[in-house]
């Protein structure tokens, strides 16, 4: 079984940042260490999850904030869909 170690999400409003426009951002696949640096950095439970996606698409925590929620809802399904792929082929068989 191949493992996507990306996923491109096209974003329905583009976000413009310090001069660079965003039409779709590429979140790559999470590692323990990308959890333990948000960790480390603190702050609220919304602050951390904006620091992982933002490091995890390699964009400026401001990128991620200044998404529509539709958006920024989408990234939560990819990041939650790296993690399903995962456990599937972990399961034991029934």
């Amino acid at each position: 079984m191949t493992v996507a170690r990306t996923v491109t999400i096209p974003l329905t409003l583009p976000v413009t940042v310090e001069g660079s426009d965003h039409h779709q951002l590429i979140m790559r696949r999470s590692r323990v260490r990308d959890r333990l640096l948000v960790d480390r950095l603190g702050g609220s439970d919304a602050e951390k999850e904006v620091r992982l996606f933002a490091n995890l698409c390699e964009v400026a925590p401001e990128v991620i904030e200044d998404l529509d929620e539709a958006d920024y809802e989408a990234l939560q399904r990819a990041y939650l869909g790296f993690r399903k792929v995962h456990s599937k082929t972990s399961e034991p068989p029934a």
